[in-house]
């Protein structure tokens, strides 16, 4: 041992050998990516698609049944209230009988003709009946101012006459109704003749034509949809959003429209929730139950450019701080129950409980934990521990 110490070429040689062994076993630092923890403007929102409509759309219907003509406006078009000639209409003719049909309606004709008869002949025995009754009344009456009957007996030849009387006016309404039935026996088999004079139908608002139901000349039904029409400028928004989301979304909450198809976003204010929810199937086949959202623009200028039916994207703010203290979400991650960022310390990676608040999909709240101007690990790797050497690696 006294001889090894004294060697000094061998001594040097442990050392050297000493000292690569420790730099190859040396711990080298990890290269990650680093951010600053600060405070700046900050806003969850709840993002969706949506939908423009007009607010108030009129469906103009047919009012009578016949032949449509060829509606000529062009949906665009502006129509004025209670001039504007949107469509017009001849009423349908009769429809044409086949001989099962004309028998059966000459049949009924006969009957009706033959029951105008027997009206007439019910008629004519009742006004003889009528005539009799009042010689017998005056016989009555001329017996009874002689004391040759009684009164009571002459109350009896009144009463006769005004039951006879009445029997006549019975007589009479029912020939008037065999005479009618008839009339309309006999309408039936009438000719079929052209419809009847043109039925315009005016515009019932001011507006332009949305859409147009029905462009061909055609036979249409009373109440057939022949167009619709609405003031363009005059816009919501209708976003379907989970009921989940819906409790968490405040009637005025504001609202940022984007992916309309403009250089920025349009502000927007949420105006009614609706009370009631509706079932839908999502994209991967989800039952999701969802509440509409229904959504007035402010940019009133810039929504010109949006029409009936555009798709949008709408993004519901919830919650916002204009100098909220804020990590981008890739630096922190869950340990445990808690949440938990690596801190950068002098080079070196230190793990540190964090209390997280209010969170996006970019960046959440620190409300305990971390401190304004902290350099924190930027999606630190699963190889990164307490206490490990960094280095920062620089931006590309």
């Amino acid at each position: 041992m006294m001889r090894f110490l004294k060697n000094p070429r061998l001594i040097a040689s442990v050392l050297v050998v000493a000292g690569i062994l420790a730099v190859a076993l040396w711990p080298k630092a990890i290269e990650v990516d680093v951010v600053r923890v600060e405070r700046g403007p900050m806003r969850v929102t709840i993002d969706e698609e949506g939908e423009t409509r007009v607010r108030e759309r009129f469906v103009v219907s047919a009012p009578v049944s016949g032949r449509l003509e060829r509606i000529e406006l062009e949906p665009g078009d502006a129509v004025v209230r209670g001039k504007t000639v949107v469509a017009r209409l001849i009423p349908a003719a009769p429809p044409l009988l086949d001989p099962r049909a004309s028998a059966e309606l000459s049949a009924r004709a006969e009957a009706a003709r033959a029951a105008v008869g027997q009206a007439q002949a019910d008629r004519e025995r009742a006004a003889a009946a009528v005539t009799r009754a009042q010689s017998s009344l005056r016989r009555q009456q001329q017996l009874t101012e002689a004391g040759a009957i009684s009164r009571d007996e002459l109350e009896v030849a009144q009463t006769t006459l005004r039951t006879v009387e009445e029997a006549l006016r019975a007589a009479e309404f029912a020939v008037a109704r065999a005479e009618r039935e008839l009339q309309a026996a006999r309408s039936r088999l009438a000719p079929s003749a052209a419809g009847g004079r043109p039925v315009d139908v005016i515009a019932p608002v001011s507006g332009v034509v949305l859409k147009r139901q029905r462009e061909s000349e055609m036979v249409v039904p009373v109440g057939e949809p022949l167009l619709e029409i609405g003031d363009p400028a005059n816009l919501e928004i209708v976003a379907d959003l989970l009921s989940t989301d819906a409790v968490r979304v405040p009637p005025g909450a504001p609202v940022l429209i984007e992916q309309w198809g403009g250089n920025h976003p349009l502000n927007a204010r949420v105006r009614r929730i609706e009370p009631s929810g509706f079932r839908k199937i999502s994209a991967l086949g989800v039952e999701e139950q969802r509440v509409n959202v229904i959504i007035d623009l402010v940019d009133g200028a810039a929504a010109r450019q949006l029409g009936d039916g555009y798709r949008v994207e709408v993004r519901v703010v919830i919650w916002r701080d204009d100098a909220a203290l804020k990590a981008p979400i890739g630096a922190l991650f869950r340990r445990g129950d808690q949440w938990a960022a690596f801190v950068v310390d002098k080079d070196v990676a230190r793990l540190q409980t964090v209390q997280l608040g209010q969170r996006n999909d970019t960046e959440g709240q620190i409300t305990g934990g971390l401190a304004e101007g902290q350099t924190v690990v930027l999606h630190p790797p699963d190889t990164l521990q307490d206490g490990i050497r960094v280095k920062i690696r620089a931006s590309q």
